[in-house]
């Protein structure tokens, strides 16, 4: 089976920091090459893969600002769909623009849908309802207008997350700032329930970090360290008391969320999105709808069983289980 991995280029595959959509596709691919495929990553050219690397641009536009993102992207996906004929599957990791190509060849496209920017990008889903296969990472994340062939949750490298039985009293916020992620909440839970406070993750809203976040920012109860790379985002996961993931918006997935878990550490979630699919509530954690209620849970966290978190997201959202699941689903679109 020959099959080409589209990624995206906004940064390296795996991402050196940030870069979720990167770091699925390339645990996808780092599977599919330890299950005997012939995958081809089509990705930037600093990417890391066992398999066979495509690429139209060093580094990706994130990474390198003197770069165009859009003329990036239609080189990059004009890369792919040239080749497309050399492939028994394509399998897209790259939102909705690939999809314009695949009524021109003949080669199968399945496409992963890591979440909707907006409802105004349904219709091009649409219109390849009944060319294209799709695939949802949460239940809780589908348009109603859209054809489903599975749900299949992001799964990580289970091996890269240490198990702390003992964690530090911090509490963590680590994802993106910006008002979707709830980093201003975090802190109120935080302040509120007299608890230190960690907060890591790229700004991807200054104007918000500069009004919500940097003036509580004192170094002592509200500590912001920055990005965090895979070893630092190990230690700060594993050692805290607790995630807080106080979202404003219905999270298709959330990465952290499984390597909260799989390090031993129970999350405490606004009750949106693919939150009820990826926390048992009162067992792996606490799904929540208010400030509140958050610090309520803070209280109740010597009840969760850390053990238990690690065993729930290691039999959810391992690499292993995510391969296994795409691997059904490419033998039965190349069965058709």
């Amino acid at each position: 089976m020959k099959v080409a991995i589209l990624s995206p280029v906004a940064w390296r595959t795996p991402p050196r920091h940030y870069g979720p959509w990167e770091q699925v596709a390339s645990n996808i691919s780092e599977g599919m090459v330890a299950k005997g495929v012939d995958v081809t990553l089509f990705a930037t050219g600093d990417s890391v893969t066992a398999g066979k690397l495509s690429s139209i641009c060093a580094t990706g536009y994130e990474e390198d600002r003197s770069q165009d993102a859009k003329v990036l992207e239609c080189l990059h996906i004009s890369n792919l769909m040239e080749r497309a004929g050399e492939f028994d599957l394509i399998h897209n990791n790259f939102d909705f623009l690939p999809l314009t190509y695949s009524g021109l060849i003949k080669t199968p496209v399945i496409t992963t849908i890591h979440g909707f920017s907006s409802e105004r990008i349904v219709p091009v889903y649409k219109k390849y309802n009944d060319r294209g296969y799709y695939v949802s990472i949460s239940n809780s994340d589908r348009s109603p207008e859209l054809k489903y062939l599975a749900t299949v949750y992001n799964g990580l490298n289970t091996a890269e997350f240490d198990f702390v039985e003992k964690p530090d009293d911090y509490l963590l916020c680590f994802s993106r700032i910006h008002p979707h992620k709830g980093t201003s909440e975090a802190i109120q839970i935080a302040r509120t329930a007299n608890r230190k406070l960690i907060i890591a993750g790229i700004i991807q809203d200054e104007g918000y970090y500069k009004r919500e976040v940097e003036p509580y920012v004192d170094n002592e109860q509200i500590i912001y360290v920055g990005q965090a790379g895979p070893a630092q985002r190990n230690e700060l996961l594993g050692n805290a008391a607790a995630l807080l993931h106080p979202i404003s918006f219905d999270e298709p997935f959330g990465m952290s969320i499984a390597e909260s878990m799989l390090c031993g550490t129970p999350v405490i979630a606004f009750n949106r999105g693919s939150m009820s699919e990826l926390i048992k509530n009162t067992e792996t954690g606490f799904l929540v709808e208010t400030v509140d209620q958050a610090v309520e849970a803070v209280k109740q966290l010597p009840s969760i069983s850390r053990s238990l978190c690690r065993e729930w997201a290691s039999s959810q959202f391992s690499q292993e289980k995510m391969v296994d699941d795409y691997y059904e689903l490419y033998q039965q679109i190349l069965q058709k």
